[in-house]
C-alpha cells in the first residue's frame, strides 16, 4: 500500500503519477519496467516517489489493485441488468468483458502481463494474492440465477462455468499476445466458440440410445 504521504498529495498529482505508472507497468514487463521513466514522465523527483511508496513492487501491486478494482467495479455493475437465464448470462457478460478491454486498453495490457508473464520475478506474489479474487467475482456474477430447470447440483453446476471461463480468459489472453493485442479480431471467434461450448453443456455429451421398435 502507498505510504499516508501519497494520500494527502491532491488529486491531480496523485492521478498523475497512478496513470504514468500504470502506462509504465502496461507498456513494459515488470522485470523491464523502470521507476526512473516513472518519475521523468510523472515530473517527480525519485525521491519523492519513494516517499511515496515503499518500492517499486508496492507501487506496481497499488496500480494492479486500482485495475482490478476498476474492472470487478464496472463490470460488477453491468451484471446487474443481465438475463437471469443461466447460459445467455455467461455470453452477456462476456459481451460487456470485451467491451470493457476496449475502453481500457492500457488497463488490459496491465492484466495481461501481470498474469501471464511467468518470468516476473513477482509471479508467484500476484498468483497468491488474487487467487481468491476471481472465485469471489463469479460467485457475484451468478447471483440471481434460477437453477429449477437443472437437474445437477447448483454449485456444481457453477463450478463448471467458473472453470470453462477461466480457460476461455486464459486462452484468449494468450491469444491477443501472439496477436499484438488486437481484441477486436479476437472477439468474434471467442464468442462464436463459447456459444459452442455452451450449447455442448446445455444438451450434454452424449448420444441419445435409440429405442428399440
Amino acid at each position: 500500500m502507498p505510504k499516508k504521504l501519497f494520500f494527502n498529495l491532491p488529486e491531480e498529482k496523485q492521478a498523475r503519477i497512478t496513470q504514468t505508472a500504470l502506462i509504465e507497468f502496461a507498456e513494459k514487463t515488470y522485470n523491464e519496467s523502470s521507476t526512473n521513466r516513472i518519475v521523468k514522465k510523472a515530473g517527480i523527483s525519485k525521491g519523492s516517489l519513494f516517499k511515496y511508496f515503499h518500492t517499486k513492487e508496492d507501487l506496481f501491486f497499488y496500480i494492479l489493485d486500482y485495475v482490478l478494482g476498476n474492472f470487478i467495479s464496472e463490470l460488477s455493475g453491468e451484471a446487474v441488468n443481465l438475463s437471469d437465464d443461466l447460459l445467455e448470462r455467461v455470453v452477456q457478460y462476456v459481451e460487456i468483458e470485451f467491451s470493457w478491454y476496449l475502453r481500457n486498453p492500457a488497463q488490459y495490457k496491465l492484466i495481461q502481463k501481470a498474469f501471464f508473464d511467468e518470468n516476473s520475478e513477482i509471479f508467484p506474489k500476484i498468483e497468491k494474492r488474487y487467487e481468491l479474487v476471481g472465485d469471489r467475482f463469479y460467485d457475484r456474477l451468478f447471483q440471481g440465477i434460477n437453477f429449477d430447470k437443472f437437474k445437477w447440483d447448483k454449485q456444481k453446476i457453477l463450478n463448471v462455468l467458473k472453470w470453462l471461463l477461466k480457460g476461455f480468459n486464459d486462452e484468449f489472453i494468450k491469444k491477443t499476445i501472439l496477436n499484438d493485442n488486437n481484441i477486436k479480431s479476437v472477439k468474434e471467434n471467442y464468442l462464436r466458440e463459447l456459444r459452442e461450448y455452451l450449447t455442448i453443456i446445455k444438451e450434454g455429451l452424449c448420444k441419445e440410445a435409440k429405442r428399440n421398435v
